[in-house]
């Protein structure tokens, strides 16, 4: 594990200070390896502070998960906001914002689809990830609504879409999309793919 600046714990929110420190240790190793007693002293508390709020690390490791679902569907919501554009338009542009997420917190995007993310231990947790998927779900059915997109069930179209976004995503943080097996621009490429087989044809 890398070495992060220890984080003394000055102020009353000791919650938020663990949080803090955890989500410093994951973005600084790209890992969660760590445990509650290393975000402690990261925090500058005593090795039992944490657990008056996390009663182990998994229950923290579910948090930073919530916290980054929320911040995805933040930066989707912020990336869909133009009145001006269309769905096709708006579509694109969540697939890029949740890519460069990834990109940007590839740490915390690993952590958040792996299986130390239990969504089914965590309802806090379930309802942030249900909320991110629930963009993608209305706009797929604004597509269809308006016409842009195909008619079929959502349920399917919303499976493909985000497999192959996330799976680009995936990709994109692992460093496997190089030029010469997918050429220099091979999300947009995948994406225009994307859209070809979503959208109606006019």
């Amino acid at each position: 594990m890398s070495e992060t600046k220890d984080r003394p714990y000055h102020h009353g929110d000791l919650r938020r200070a663990l949080i803090e420190t955890a989500l410093a240790m994951l973005a600084a190793d790209q890992n969660w390896t760590f445990t509650l007693r290393e975000v402690a002293r990261r925090t500058g508390v005593s090795h039992a502070a944490p657990y008056k709020h996390f009663r182990d690390r998994e229950m923290l490791l579910r948090e930073l998960a919530r916290i980054g679902f929320v911040r995805l569907g933040e930066v989707m919501t912020v990336a869909l906001s133009s009145d001006s554009a269309s769905v096709r338009e708006k579509f694109v542009a969540g697939a890029e914002a949740c890519i460069d997420f990834a990109l940007k917190n590839p740490g915390l995007y690993r952590l958040m689809f792996s299986a130390d993310a239990d969504k089914s231990a965590d309802p806090a947790l379930h309802d942030a990830a249900m909320g991110t998927f629930g963009i993608l779900l209305r706009l797929l059915e604004e597509g269809q609504r308006d016409g842009s997109f195909q008619p079929v069930a959502l349920s399917a179209q919303a499976a493909a879409c985000w497999a192959q976004v996330h799976g680009l995503a995936m990709l994109a943080i692992s460093g496997q999309l190089l030029e010469e097996k997918v050429g220099k621009e091979p999300v947009q490429a995948a994406l225009n793919v994307l859209m070809e087989g979503l959208c109606r044809e006019k």
